[in-house]
């Protein structure tokens, strides 16, 4: 595991887009696994940057999505589908075909989660998966108490999570109680992992997922078990951390 501990956000931001953007040019048809929430959206909007002046494309790139809460259609505002299309994909030279959000209005929630698997398997899995970190630790919605084991599932969010995520809803009562997301296990099989993460908010569970034991009860803590994974923080998550890390 490899942390890298930045003055800033905006920093944070650039020094992760420059990871992705060297990985699509080192392989053009690059499977990208991504996340949604407040942190990656500076990564997104330097890998636009990129795209627009810099000539990095993703003509040939496909994506998969870490989770996507069930009962909101892909129209709702809140839903992943439509953040991912707002703050990344209309903005860069993307096939809509290469794109892949779980689907949470799918008749069969299950099924749904076992074609997600196959189709993951069938791009020959990813090569990078962008992650976040709740202030609870947990990795996608893989809530604490999580199978670091698990695939594609569906998961219900505990209280902290809905109320972490209710300032993106009119009312805490709009917020869905239960999610699809992307299993640790799958998390764990992409070639390489890439843990942002930035503000005094998330200081203990950076500390805790990076020198604590690995537990269930912390799901991110599994990174420490990924043979290239790499932890990019900005000075404020990083106030918690015992030990000096440069990057």
């Amino acid at each position: 595991m490899l942390v890298s501990i930045k003055k800033s956000y905006e920093e944070v931001s650039k020094a992760a887009a420059v990871l992705v953007a060297e990985r699509i040019r080192r392989k053009p048809n690059l499977v990208l696994g991504l996340a949604t929430g407040a942190t990656p959206i500076g990564l997104y909007q330097e890998l636009i940057r990129m795209n627009r002046e810099d000539g990095l494309s993703f003509s040939k790139v496909t994506t998969f999505n870490l989770d996507e809460y069930i009962g909101l259609p892909r129209t709702h505002p809140q839903s992943y589908y439509q953040f991912m299309w707002e703050h990344l994909f209309r903005h860069i030279d993307i096939p809509s075909r290469s794109v892949n959000v779980p689907d949470g209005m799918a008749g069969d929630i299950e099924g749904h989660c076992e074609w997600y698997e196959e189709e993951i398997r069938r791009k020959g899995g990813i090569d990078l998966q962008v992650l976040g970190i709740g202030a609870n630790g947990h990795l996608a919605f893989n809530e604490p108490g999580s199978s670091l084991g698990s695939r594609t599932r569906i998961k219900t969010l505990t209280e902290q999570t809905v109320g972490d995520n209710a300032r993106y809803f009119k009312s805490i009562h709009e917020v869905p109680k239960t999610a699809i997301t992307m299993g640790i296990g799958t998390i764990m099989e992409a070639k390489e992992v890439l843990l942002l993460a930035s503000s005094a908010s998330k200081a203990e569970a950076v500390r805790a997922a990076i020198e604590g034991p690995i537990t269930a009860l912390v799901p991110a803590s599994i990174i420490q078990m990924h043979r290239k994974a790499y932890v990019t923080i900005d000075e404020e998550a990083a106030s918690k951390l015992t030990h000096t890390f440069s990057g």
